[in-house]
């Protein structure tokens, strides 16, 4: 007899009391997709799940859906609204994207961005440099391996993830100033308290 035995999702829906539900291939990944960017499911929408379900106490499929429409009786037209916009969107720019607009995409990606999160710590020392205005410069191969990325003026910086503050205990030693960023959706929030000393708030 076998020590593991798979489960599919489909079997478990059935062995709970689903019926099947068939979409055309593709369908899911776009609703999916634009479910994202709707944030048609989100607890502000549908109630926050994970905690409804522990207080359901019944135990049919049947059971939880009249439940659920009881505490939440409008949040499947919600969330089908959001979705359904959002696809609509969609299909409002499928016409606008050709070849030429992909190419460009696809470029941005492997070109663009691929270089500027290897490289991004020159815009940090490029943007430090600017407030200042004092000049700037990347470190020699020689500098990098103590652990320098780069100089405000002449001073030597070290430009760490924010999570580095918890490896500090390391004991890492690298003699220059250190700034922490953090990457977010749209860009790189930088904490630069350790050099904050060299900054005018004038």
């Amino acid at each position: 007899m076998k020590k593991r035995v798979k489960i599919t999702n489909e079997e478990i829906k059935t062995f709970l009391g689903a019926e099947p539900i068939e979409f055309p291939k593709y369908a899911t990944q776009i609703i999916n997709l634009a479910n994202q960017n709707a944030q048609g499911t989100r607890p502000a929408v549908v109630g926050q799940m994970s905690e409804l379900i522990q207080e359901f106490t019944g135990r049919t499929l049947q059971e939880w859906e009249k439940w659920y429409l009881e505490q939440h009786p409008t949040a499947i037209e919600k969330a089908t609204k959001k979705i359904t916009e959002m696809i609509q969107n969609f299909k409002d720019v499928m016409d606008k994207i050709d070849e030429e607009m992909i190419q460009r995409w696809v470029r941005d990606l492997v070109i663009v961005k691929t270089f500027i999160g290897l490289r991004f710590q020159e815009a940090i020392l490029s943007k430090m440099a600017n407030i200042l205005k004092i000049h700037y410069r990347l470190a020699t191969p020689e500098e990098e391996s103590k652990g320098i990325d780069g100089f405000i003026g002449n001073i030597p910086i070290s430009i760490k993830p924010e999570t580095y503050k918890n490896k500090k205990v390391l004991n890492e030693s690298i003699d220059a100033k250190i700034v922490y960023y953090k990457k977010i959706k749209d860009g790189v929030v930088i904490d630069i308290e350790e050099v904050g000393e060299l900054y005018n708030d004038e």
